[in-house]
């Protein structure tokens, strides 16, 4: 089997859509499988992932624990668009920070870095 560098980039909000979970689900698989996720995403409402203030109610799924879970396993980070996150009042900086443990701030460059390093990119 050829073991491949993944990128994930993920679009939808984590409150909308199955998105976010179905990306860790396919992050979790490939990494059993031997690959390797290069960059994980967070593009549009998905950046809503990345908000520390962001609550699960006690009787749902907390996609976002589950997400810094893997991301502690992995030794790796979640980026989030700048631009998409500052619109949806993600800061980090003079203004506060409400960034979630894990996840960090990026430009779009980093997913264009992305695009070229890794042998697939995934959307969600």
């Amino acid at each position: 089997m050829t073991r491949m560098k993944i990128s994930i980039l993920i679009q939808s909000s984590p409150y909308r859509s199955r998105a976010c979970e179905t990306a860790l689900e396919f992050a979790k698989a490939a990494v059993q499988q031997g690959h390797s996720i290069y960059r994980v995403f967070l593009y549009k409402d998905a950046v809503l992932l990345g908000n520390r203030f962001m609550e699960s109610p006690s009787d749902e799924r907390n996609v976002q624990k589950e997400w810094q879970t893997f991301i502690t396993d992995q030794s790796q980070t979640v980026a989030i668009c700048i631009a998409s996150g500052q619109r949806r009042g993600i800061v980090d900086g003079d203004a506060g920070n409400s960034i979630a443990s894990g996840f960090e701030m990026s430009g779009l460059g980093q997913f264009v870095e992305a695009t070229l390093e890794s042998d697939r990119v995934v959307s969600f």
